[in-house]
């Protein structure tokens, strides 16, 4: 699943290797992982639930 998948990086993660969270967007989900270590699978969610993830961290 993955390898078919467009990731690109958080705006929030930096270039010093510390937090390195990837988003992937898809039809109907949207994947999120930790770049550091790709042997743990990738978190899914629906559209809706990333908006409202969004939504309240945004600062």
């Amino acid at each position: 699943m993955s390898t078919d998948l467009n990731w690109f990086k958080s705006s929030y993660s930096g270039d010093q290797g510390g937090d390195c969270v990837e988003v992937a967007t898809h039809l109907h989900a949207i994947h999120v992982r930790d770049s550091k270590d790709l042997t743990v699978p990738s978190l899914t969610l629906s559209p809706a639930a990333w908006a409202a993830f969004l939504k309240h961290t945004v600062v």
